[in-house]
């Protein structure tokens, strides 16, 4: 059976075998799998004719990411004939477009966030990097795949760019894809597997990182005493717990990438409090202008952390604002305050039990055989 995740790797190598290929542009939110997938076709395109890079980890100067490149490239790199950030990244884009393998053929280059080419804007004659980047590799002969976890920002750098890009929204796991992580043998039989799988699913979102984090919490609580979604979810929320852990990385990098933090903060955590709220409503409780909170906002949507439906604001993300009501306070949650929140969380999105469930639970089940007069 195709799942959503087989049917996306088909989709990225189709575009990859194109004549001339499409430059797929994957996108989603932390935790998606992205990274994972650009592995998964490093090996499976064959490392010698690809070149991975992760440009979030090594866009640091012009210079030292040309260095980086010519450490991991399967082919040398030409020396660059001047010194300077200009010069590095002539090269660099130099080297993306018209490398080719020892046998003549094309590259293909995997590089991961890629938007964090814009590191090198602050460097002289460099203000437009992302915009040369993607201009030139649209006219190159070798093979791209790109990725980001900035949405918005994706969408407005390739609006109007070359056709040659496609972009493709990562889908999240489904239930089935969850049952595979879950495991069947963490639960006594199929239904209760399938119910657990569901359940996790809906705790998590259906967000890889968030699936993967309570499917091994689950394993271990009932390696030992045994445990639930929830109880699993409660412990992973723990100031230092995975899930805390992961969510706080995301809220903190995003925020750094955007502009206006300790308002943005302030928002947040308006929308931690109550959701759905509208520009005039945010306004009035952050005690600013319309105006400046339009902006806060706009720039809350640029990094993919609160999303606008019919004009009212909410998390991108339904389980950091969970995070957020519990750790961006002045103090550690207590117990108490870990259940409330999981239970306020997770009782809208439990899934109904199973039939067979309720009626082991219940110690009934069928009654027999019925005579009738």
């Amino acid at each position: 059976m195709l799942t959503p995740r087989s049917i996306l790797t088909r989709r990225i190598v189709s575009a990859l075998d194109a004549t001339p290929s499409r430059i797929p542009v994957l996108v989603g939110g932390c935790g998606s799998g992205r990274t994972t997938i650009v592995q998964q076709l490093r090996d499976r395109v064959g490392r010698g004719s690809t070149l991975s890079m992760n440009v979030e980890r090594t866009a640091t100067t012009p210079e030292r990411f040309r260095g980086a490149l010519a450490a991991a490239s399967p082919i040398p790199l030409a020396d660059v004939p001047a010194a300077g950030a200009r010069a590095a990244f002539d090269a660099t884009l130099e080297f993306f477009c018209r490398a080719r393998t020892p046998g003549g053929e094309p590259l293909t280059f995997l590089l991961d966030e890629f938007l964090e080419f814009r590191t090198f804007e602050s460097f002289p004659g460099l203000r437009r990097v992302l915009h040369e980047l993607v201009d030139g590799i649209a006219t190159s002969g070798n093979r791209f795949v790109l990725t980001s976890r900035y949405v918005v920002r994706t969408l407005r750098l390739l609006r109007d760019r070359s056709a040659r890009f496609e972009v493709i929204h990562i889908p999240s796991l489904t239930v089935e894809d969850t049952l595979d992580i879950v495991g069947m043998a963490a639960a006594a039989d199929p239904a209760e597997a399938a119910h657990t799988a569901r359940t996790v699913h809906a705790l998590a979102d259906g967000r890889p990182a968030y699936v993967r984090a309570l499917a091994d919490e689950l394993a271990a609580m009932r390696a030992h005493r045994g445990g639930d979604p929830m109880s699993a979810l409660t412990s992973l929320l723990v100031p230092e717990g995975r899930l805390s852990t992961l969510c706080r990385f995301c809220y903190e990098l995003r925020l750094h990438r955007a502009r206006g933090y300790g308002a943005l903060k302030g928002i947040l955590d308006i929308l931690g409090d109550e959701e759905g709220l509208t520009l005039t409503e945010i306004a009035q409780r952050l005690r600013r202008t319309p105006g400046s909170t339009k902006d806060y906002l706009s720039w809350l949507e640029d990094v993919d952390l609160v999303t606008a439906q019919h004009k009212r604001y909410s998390y991108s993300d339904p389980l950091l604002r969970v995070w957020v009501r519990l750790h961006c306070r002045a103090t550690s949650p207590s117990d108490v305050d870990l259940a409330r929140e999981v239970h306020r969380y997770s009782h809208p999105r439990l899934p109904p039990p199973e039939p067979a469930l309720v009626m082991a639970a219940a110690g009934g089940g069928p009654s027999g055989i019925i005579e009738i007069d």
